[in-house]
């Protein structure tokens, strides 16, 4: 506290203990420090200057200074040196107070035991059991801190409620493939890239079910093509489903006999082709095989097969390697051989890429659904979801074979 009826002063010296000392010479033991700080003096232009150290302090107007300096120059004195402890005392008010804020939003964030709240601490658990990202789980938790106070977090409904939002915006659908009528549009060629073991020959066997038998056979005609001529188990099986259809199966191995397929299937409504599968790693058959898929040119869609089991960093790294083929949306499969889909979830939010479709089995054709937000968050665990206000929000769960097959 400032006192009335003081006499201020100023001293300066080159360090706190000859400052010190002549404060005590001058002014004897009842003198008081009010501010204490760093100086530079002297010097040209900024350089050669020496540090010092000033202080300013106070002491009762009946003590004597050995060295007294004019009543106008004292005077001088006492208001820049209030001036200057009253900036001082603010200052640390204000510095007092942020330090408080500080206090008070890590009591929030910790709650008054000294731990998480326990609603934050559900919903990060719930997360993590479903195989979100690290990224993705503080994402959340940042917006609930931001969003909810310490008293919304004991109502967990309302706040799983929200956060089940947050994850369905966070997951893009893109439009199924069509069919192309026989009206010079052309023919769509809908292919499906992705590594090794992800489900691609039963994806194409699927659509080719559900495209070229669905429909009681008003349905335009469905081809298949594959390029995966290395693997003769694989070439069988697309045989053997294609016969079972009675849809045309043709093999290429080149660019030349792709774009010669592709002629001679003019007017087809769809093409269905089954790609290589290959490693993410095998970098020259993949650029291989992007030369053959080229032949299609603008014509094409390419969609990529990503299996639902597959961790979060392989997903990762399949995404980028792949994305010279310039996919349009992933394929999500084997959603039937796991119990946990953050994983995936969360790696396509941070890439943005959208879904176009679901499998969740062997069964052809029905095994295979339109993506949606509603059927990637029911099969999220730990959840009680409210599914007439999600569909309301999302949309509603549609399967294609559904609307072909009766």
């Amino acid at each position: 506290m400032i006192e009335k009826d003081m006499q201020y002063f100023t001293i300066e010296a080159p360090t706190p203990r000859e400052a010190l000392e002549q404060m005590r010479r001058q002014y004897g033991q009842e003198a008081r420090i009010l501010t204490h700080k760093s100086v530079r003096r002297g010097g040209m232009l900024g350089l050669f200057a020496r540090e010092a150290v000033e202080i300013t302090g106070y002491v009762g107007k009946n003590i004597k200074p050995k060295n007294p300096v004019s009543s106008p120059a004292m005077e001088e004195s006492r208001q820049r040196i209030l001036a200057e402890a009253r900036r001082e005392q603010s200052l640390q008010l204000i510095l007092k107070e942020i330090e408080s804020l500080k206090q008070n939003l890590r009591r929030e964030e910790s709650g008054k035991s000294g731990e998480m709240p326990a609603g934050l601490a559900k919903i990060q658990s719930i997360l993590q059991t479903n195989d979100f990202t690290a990224a993705f789980v503080e994402e959340i938790l940042a917006r609930i801190r931001r969003d909810f106070s310490l008293e919304d977090l004991d109502n967990f409904p309302v706040l799983q409620t929200q956060v089940l939002d947050w994850i369905g915006e966070q997951i893009r659908v893109h439009p199924p493939v069509r069919l192309s009528q026989a009206n010079g549009q052309g023919t769509n060629v809908f292919i499906v890239v992705g590594p090794t073991g992800a489900g691609k020959t039963t994806t194409i066997a699927k659509l080719a079910a559900v495209f070229g038998v669905g429909g009681g056979g008003s349905s335009p005609k469905v081809r298949i093509v594959t390029i995966d001529n290395y693997r003769i188990a694989a070439l069988r099986q697309i045989e053997t489903y294609a016969e079972i259809m009675r849809i045309p199966v043709a093999c290429v191995e080149s660019a030349g006999e792709f774009r010669k397929f592709l002629a001679m299937a003019d007017g087809t409504g769809l093409i269905l082709v089954d790609t290589i599968g290959r490693s993410p790693r095998d970098l020259a058959k993949l650029a291989e095989m992007k030369d053959v898929l080229d032949a299609a040119g603008t014509r094409s869609e390419i969609h990529l097969a990503v299996s639902a089991t597959t961790k979060a960093s392989d997903v990762e790294e399949i995404l980028k390697t792949f994305e010279p083929f310039k996919y349009r949306a992933v394929i999500l499969t084997k959603l039937d051989e796991t119990l946990r889909i953050g994983n995936i979830i969360s790696v396509l939010a941070a890439s943005r890429k959208p879904i176009s479709y679901i499998a969740d089995g062997q069964s052809v054709p029905q095994d295979i659904e339109q993506a949606s937000v509603i059927r990637l968050l029911m099969n999220l665990e730990g959840f009680h979801l409210n599914r007439e206000r999600l569909e309301k929000r999302f949309g509603e769960r549609a399967k294609i074979s559904d609307a072909y097959w009766s």
